[in-house]
C-alpha cells in the first residue's frame, strides 16, 4: 500500500482543509496517511462522525513544533522537531513513498535538498509546475521558484528533468522544450538564456526559444527559466486567472440578460473555472531530489490538498526518481 506524510501545519488556512483534502483522497483511492502536526489540533478532526471509518487510514505523528511562513527557510535544518523536518526524515528512511507540504516551501525544499540529497548528476533541485493550455494538454514550467540566480548549466538541467516527468508522468509521448525568453529568435534572451541555448540545441526535444503566451497555448510541452522568472509568471497567471473570473462575475451581474445567458452557460462556466484553478493541480513536484515531494500552495484548500495526493500517487507509479537518475546516469 503507498504510504504518503502530509505536513499538517504551517498553511495559510490551518489543519482543516489538510484534513479535508486527505479525506475526499482516502474515498477513492486506497492508501495510508500520515498526518505530522500537533495532535491537539488535528484529532477533533479525524473522531468526528464526518471523517468516519476513513479513520484507520490515517496515522498522526505528532509534533509541537512547525516553520511558520514569516520565519527564515534557514531555520529548518535546525529544527528536528518540526513537522516538515519529521516528515522528511519518514521520506528519508522510507517509512513513506512520498511527502506533501502546504507549508513553508522554502524550508521543504531546503530541507529536502540537504536531507534527501540531490540525484547524481543534477546541478539544482527545480519546482515544477502544471500549467493549462488551450490545446487541452497541460505543460510545464520549471523553475517555478527553486532558484532565483541560475547558471546555463541548471537550465540544462530543467530541460532533462522536465521532458522525463512530461513524459512519465502526464504520458505525452514526444515532448517538446521551449527556453523562455523574449522572442522565438535564436539571437533573443539575456546572457543566460543565449548560453543556455547553446547547451541546449543539441537535444532532440529542444524547439528553441518561446515566449510567455506559449506557456498557455499549447505550442511545447516544457517551458524552462530560472526560478525568478518562473516563479513571477506564475503569481501573473494566477492574479490574470482571479481577475478575469471577478469581471466576468460582476459583468454578469450588472445585466439581467448576462445572468440569463450565465445560466445557460453554467456548466460551461464551471469547466472553464475548473481549468484555470490552482486546486485542480495540487501543488508543483520539486523534481531533482532523491525522493517524492510535492510542494502544495500555502493557501490550499481541500481540493487542493486531494490533487496534490493524486498527484503525488502518479509520481510514485511512474517510478520518476528513478527515471531522472538513469537519465542523468546516460547523459554522462
Amino acid at each position: 500500500m503507498i504510504k504518503i506524510a502530509v505536513d499538517a501545519m504551517g498553511a495559510d488556512n490551518g489543519v482543516k482543509p489538510i484534513i479535508d483534502g486527505v479525506k475526499q483522497a482516502l474515498l477513492h483511492k486506497d492508501i495510508f496517511i500520515y498526518l505530522v502536526g500537533n495532535s491537539e489540533q488535528i484529532h477533533p478532526h479525524l473522531n468526528s462522525k464526518d471523517f468516519g471509518n476513513l479513520a484507520s487510514q490515517v496515522g498522526v505523528v505528532h509534533c509541537d513544533d512547525y516553520i511558520r511562513m514569516e520565519e527564515q527557510a534557514s531555520s529548518a535544518a535546525k529544527r528536528k522537531d518540526s513537522s516538515i523536518y519529521i516528515a522528511t526524515e519518514m521520506l528519508k528512511n522510507q517509512e513513506v513513498d512520498a511527502l506533501i507540504s502546504a507549508g513553508h516551501s522554502g524550508a521543504t525544499m531546503s530541507l529536502a535538498t540537504l536531507r534527501l540529497g540531490r540525484i547524481k548528476g543534477v546541478s539544482r533541485p527545480a519546482i515544477c509546475t502544471m500549467m493549462p493550455t488551450t490545446s487541452g494538454k497541460l505543460s510545464l514550467v520549471l523553475d517555478a521558484g527553486a532558484n532565483t540566480d541560475c547558471k546555463p548549466e541548471f537550465l540544462r538541467d530543467f530541460a532533462l528533468m522536465g521532458y522525463e516527468y512530461s513524459k512519465y508522468v502526464l504520458e505525452n509521448t514526444n515532448p517538446s522544450v521551449g527556453l523562455l525568453a523574449n522572442g522565438e529568435e535564436d539571437t533573443k534572451g539575456n546572457e543566460l538564456t543565449k548560453e543556455a541555448f547553446k547547451l541546449l540545441k543539441t537535444y532532440g526535444f529542444f524547439k528553441g526559444n518561446v515566449e510567455g503566451n506559449d506557456i498557455f497555448n499549447g505550442s511545447v510541452d516544457v517551458i524552462v527559466c530560472d526560478g525568478y522568472t518562473g516563479n513571477v509568471s506564475l503569481k501573473v497567471s494566477e492574479g490574470v486567472a482571479s481577475s478575469v473570473m471577478h469581471l466576468l462575475k460582476t459583468s454578469i451581474k450588472e445585466s439581467y440578460i448576462a445572468m440569463f445567458g450565465a445560466f445557460l452557460l453554467k456548466s460551461v462556466f464551471k469547466k472553464m473555472k475548473q481549468t484555470i484553478d490552482y486546486a485542480e493541480y495540487g501543488g508543483a513536484p520539486l523534481l531533482g531530489v532523491n525522493g517524492n515531494v510535492i510542494i502544495s500552495h500555502g493557501k490550499s484548500n481541500a481540493r487542493a490538498i486531494e490533487c496534490a495526493i493524486y498527484q503525488a500517487i502518479k509520481t510514485i507509479d511512474s517510478q520518476i526518481v528513478q527515471i531522472i537518475e538513469k537519465s542523468f546516469e546516460n547523459r554522462e
